[in-house]
């Protein structure tokens, strides 16, 4: 923690990788908040783009409010780390260099989290642009009604940038564990539910996910997939306490059953490189019956074959309607 840690301050994470055509947009946002203390602690990642070179410009426009770091091609989460390492806030929110807030995002949450006591306050959300895949606003349950350790582990709970959470709980953690590429932000929050279940929903839509064509990682579906799978079964395994209510069934379809049910859904959507490489980790793990060895061998060949086979199934079935 932060020599000059401020309790009050809300630091706000972001890396930043090629993301030139709305990094500005993005810093502008945080830097405008309502919320009356906020500072931005940013680390471009190796942009080649002229990113570095726009958050230089904002770091001097917006000094002392802005600090920037840099770091070659480590990933975003390594980015994370050196940015909470930096943070001086007793509360911590994580913005990408391509998303943005509603401008009393922070200011509500906060207001919120304080008001319930809480370690983590969360919102609505929204996806946004070209290839989102469906763009109507949405607000999470509370979870402080539900079953929560069985929801978080049907579905991760929310983005990255619809919470607000106190420094302390952060650092209980160690932050970002690094170990799962696509869903480190996933494994932070279930991580993050075994530390502490003190939770506040704020039922406004206020955080917006920007779609585009820089090499998301919410598109390669498939390494998402299994991240997650694994993130699921290493919570688990390591807080049996947490699960010990569920029936023995429920939380193997929730934790093990995920992978499989992911591997069917791209097959029926015809997401067939997806859906090969999930059949066959399936077939590895053996998590599996014997009904679904007629799509997991065929999953095993070539791909070409597999495509092939597929194809041939398809028009067969034309055929006969």
């Amino acid at each position: 923690m932060s020599e000059t840690f401020v309790p009050s301050r809300i630091s706000v994470i972001m890396p930043c990788y090629n993301a030139a055509a709305f990094v500005e947009e993005a810093v502008n946002c945080v830097m405008n908040q309502t919320y009356p203390d906020v500072e931005l602690v940013v680390v471009d990642d190796g942009s080649t783009d002229g990113s570095a070179n726009i958050l230089q410009e904002l770091t001097a426009r917006y000094a002392p409010r802005i600090q920037l770091h840099f770091q070659d091609r480590q990933g975003p989460f390594p980015a994370r780390n050196i940015a909470l390492r930096n943070a001086h806030g007793g509360y911590v929110a994580f913005l990408d260099a391509d998303d943005y807030w509603t401008l009393d995002a922070l200011e509500k949450l906060a207001a919120s989290l304080n008001a319930q006591s809480a370690d983590v306050a969360y919102c609505g959300w929204q996806n946004v642009g070209e290839g989102a895949p469906g763009t109507d606003p949405y607000i999470p349950p509370d979870y402080s009604l539900m079953d929560t350790a069985a929801e978080f582990l049907r579905t991760c709970p929310w983005p990255i940038h619809a919470a607000l959470v106190r420094r302390e709980a952060i650092d209980a953690i160690k932050g970002f564990s690094e170990r799962r590429f696509s869903a480190m932000d996933y494994d932070l929050w279930l991580r993050l539910y075994a530390h502490t279940q003190k939770l506040v929903r704020v039922p406004e839509v206020m955080a917006f996910y920007r779609w585009h064509d820089k090499g998301q990682i919410s598109k390669t579906k498939w390494k998402q997939v299994l991240d997650a799978f694994q993130v699921r079964h290493d919570f688990v395994a390591h807080h049996p306490e947490h699960v010990a209510h569920l029936p023995k069934d429920r939380v193997v379809e929730l934790s093990d059953g995920f992978l499989l049910h992911e591997a069917y859904r791209a097959y029926w959507q015809r997401n067939l490189m997806d859906a090969q490489k999930l059949f066959r980790r399936a077939f590895i793990r053996g998590l599996w019956k014997a009904g679904d060895l007629k799509y997991l061998l065929p999953a095993l060949l070539p791909a070409s074959w597999f495509r092939w086979l597929v194809t041939k199934s398809d028009r067969l079935k034309e055929k006969r309607t």
